[in-house]
C-alpha cells in the first residue's frame, strides 16, 4: 500500500447497493448519470452542513462493500494487514484491508452487530450485537491469519453497547443496555464477575490503560470504578455529587498513567476525575452548551502534559478540544461541519497526530502540537460512524452509514 489508489464516484456508484443487493452480473448496461439524485431519508431541502452537492471525491486506497447497510462498527488488526466489521445487516466481517478480500464471515447474530474488537495480541475476535449475544472466534493455527473458528457465545447481557478487551490477557469486558456489566475469561468463556451498580445503560467503560482497574459510566450520569475480582465498587460518583451532573454520560478515557478519567456527558459537559482520590478535579467548558460529547481520545505531545496528559473531545457541535490536564487549559479547537463520531491517537513515534471522524462524511488527520490539518478523508456519502487504525497508524479504517468500509493512508503518501 506504498503507491496511493483513487477511487472515483462511479466506481463506487457500481458498488452502490439497494433493497435487492444486485450484483455485478445483474447490470445489463450501465446509464451515465444525469444528476438527478434520489434524495436519503435523512435528507433535508435545505441541504445540512457538509452535505456534498456534486459527486464525492475518494482518496480511499480500499473499498468493503459487503455489508450493504450501514456498518456500524470497525477494528483494525494489531499487527496484521486485517479489519473486522459489523453491521446492520446482523453480520461480522473479517477481510484484507489491501484487497477487500473477505477472509470470514462472522455469523450467528440475530439483530444488528454493534461493537467489534480484537483480543490484544490479535488472536481472537469479539463481536457484539443488539440481540444480546457476545460470539468469540479465534485464529486457527499460527501460519498465517487466514483461517478463524467460532469459539464460544457469551450470553448475560441485554443489549451490548461496548466491548473492550483487557490490555494484556483473554478477558473480555462488556457493558449492556439493562445497566449491568460483565467480564469473561476466554477462550474458556468463564464468567469471572458481574458487576451491579448502575441504573442505566451502561453506554461506555474501560480498563485502565496498567489492566489493573475498570471504569464504567452509565445514561444515568454514574461513573463507577472497579477492581476486576470485586463486585464492590472501589468508588461511586453520580449527579448528585458536587459538579458531576453531566446529562447522563455518554463517553470516558483513561490517561496513560492510569491517574485521571475524562467524562463527557449529553449535555456537553466534561469532567476530570482523580482515579486516585474518587473525586472531581475539573470542570473543561469548551463545547456548546446541549451537544453530546461523542468521542474522548489521549495524545502524545512531548512536554505538554506533564504526566496528567493531553486530551481531546470531540462532540456534536463539531467540535475537537485540545485539552492539557496538567493546566487544565484548551491548547487548540479543531472543526467539523457536523458531530464528531470518533477520535483516535496514531501510536508512537508519531503520537501527535490525531484523526478524527464526523457525520459531514469526512476523516480528517491533524497534528496536534499546532492544531493543523494534515490530510482529509473523503469517499463516504453519508455519516462515518466509526473508525480505527490499522498497520501501526499508518491507515485509518472507517465504517459509514452508507453501508461502506473505507481504508485511507492516515497521511499523504508519495504517487
Amino acid at each position: 500500500m506504498s503507491a496511493e489508489k483513487h477511487y472515483d464516484e462511479e466506481e463506487i456508484d457500481e458498488l452502490d447497493h439497494d433493497e435487492h443487493f444486485i450484483s455485478q452480473d445483474d447490470i445489463l448496461e450501465e446509464v451515465a448519470d444525469d444528476g438527478d439524485v434520489p434524495m436519503d431519508e435523512d435528507d433535508d431541502d435545505g441541504g445540512e452542513p457538509g452535505e456534498s452537492s456534486g459527486p464525492v471525491h475518494n482518496n480511499s486506497v480500499q473499498i468493503f462493500p459487503e455489508h450493504r447497510k450501514s456498518v456500524f462498527t470497525v477494528a483494525g488488526h494489531p499487527t496484521q494487514p486485517l479489519a473486522a466489521t459489523g453491521g446492520e445487516d446482523d453480520l461480522g466481517y473479517i477481510w484484507d484491508i489491501t484487497d477487500g478480500e473477505v477472509i470470514v464471515k462472522l455469523t450467528g447474530h440475530t439483530d444488528s452487530v454493534t461493537s467489534i474488537a480484537w483480543s490484544s495480541d490479535g488472536e481472537m475476535v469479539s463481536t457484539g450485537g443488539m440481540d444480546g449475544k457476545i460470539r468469540i472466534w479465534r485464529r486457527v493455527g499460527t501460519e498465517n491469519y487466514r483461517n478463524w473458528e467460532f469459539v464460544t457465545e457469551l450470553q448475560g447481557p441485554d443489549e451490548v453497547m461496548f466491548l473492550r478487551w483487557h490490555p494484556k490477557g483473554g478477558v473480555l469486558l462488556a457493558g449492556s443496555n439493562d445497566s449491568t456489566v460483565w467480564l469473561w475469561q476466554l477462550p474458556s468463556g468463564n464468567t469471572m464477575q458481574v458487576f451491579a451498580g448502575h441504573s442505566g445503560p451502561v453506554n461506555c467503560g474501560e480498563f485502565t490503560p496498567d489492566g489493573r482497574r475498570i471504569v464504567t459510566a452509565c445514561a444515568d450520569g454514574t461513573l463507577i470504578f472497579w477492581v476486576p475480582r470485586s463486585p464492590t465498587p472501589v468508588f461511586k460518583l453520580t449527579p448528585q455529587d458536587g459538579r458531576f451532573d453531566l446529562d447522563g454520560i455518554t463517553s470516558l478515557k483513561v490517561n496513560p498513567s492510569s491517574s485521571l478519567a475524562v467524562v463527557g456527558g449529553a449535555g456537553g459537559g466534561v469532567r476530570v476525575v482523580s482515579l486516585n482520590k474518587g473525586e472531581v478535579v475539573a470542570t473543561l467548558g469548551g463545547h456548546t452548551e446541549g451537544e453530546s460529547i461523542e468521542a474522548i481520545e489521549f495524545v502524545n505531545l512531548p512536554g505538554v502534559g506533564a504526566g496528567a496528559g493531553v486530551a481531546v473531545t470531540g462532540a456534536t457541535d463539531g467540535k475537537a478540544c485540545i485539552w492539557d490536564l496538567s493546566t487544565m487549559r484548551l491548547r487548540a479547537t479543531l472543526e467539523h461541519s457536523d458531530a464528531i463520531t470518533k477520535l483516535l491517537a496514531h501510536p508512537a513515534p508519531k503520537g501527535y497526530l490525531l484523526v478524527s471522524a464526523s457525520a459531514d462524511k469526512t476523516l480528517r488527520t491533524w497534528d496536534a502540537r499546532t492544531g493543523a490539518l494534515v490530510r482529509e478523508h473523503t469517499g463516504h456519502k453519508a455519516a462515518v460512524l466509526d473508525a480505527s487504525l490499522g498497520l501501526e497508524g499508518s491507515v485509518v479504517i472507517s465504517a459509514g452509514d452508507d453501508g461502506f468500509a473505507l481504508v485511507f493512508t492516515t497521511e499523504a503518501v508519495e504517487e
